[in-house]
């Protein structure tokens, strides 16, 4: 199962991770830069590593997340969570194109969701048990 997951992560990365990775990183400096949005920066490099290797790993919700979390991603959608989104939906286009590129295409179109609210939410193995999520 880990060799599968390894494989997809391989394709995953060549097609469309490092692209989408790159542009959470971008996101995560200009956030870092306007000092007042760090953890919307560190928010965005969380998910950057999970964009570039996502399969074998999933985002849940926080349990703990509070009110702030709900506040920081509605910020965070209005400056750089639908520009993410719209990355996500372009990318996924020429994915489906192809017979191969159809779970990856689906895969990306997942991803929307944590691109629009990443705030309260955190990147977790697959096979870790739910309970212990």
């Amino acid at each position: 199962m880990k060799a599968i997951k390894f494989i997809l992560n391989v394709i995953w990365l060549l097609f469309c991770g490092i692209w989408m990775a790159l542009a959470y990183v971008l996101a995560g400096i200009i956030c870092c830069v306007l000092i007042v949005t760090i953890p919307f920066g560190i928010a965005s490099f969380r998910i950057a590593g999970f964009i570039l290797w996502p399969f074998g790993r999933t985002a849940v919700e926080r349990p703990d997340a509070g009110p702030a979390s709900c506040v920081g991603n509605v910020i965070w959608l209005v400056f750089a969570g639908w520009w993410l989104a719209i990355g996500h939906l372009v990318t996924s286009i020429p994915l489906f194109l192809s017979i191969i590129g159809i779970p990856f295409g689906w895969a990306n179109l997942k991803m929307i969701p944590i691109s629009l609210m990443p705030l309260g939410r955190e990147i977790v193995p697959t096979d870790r048990e739910w309970g212990a999520r």
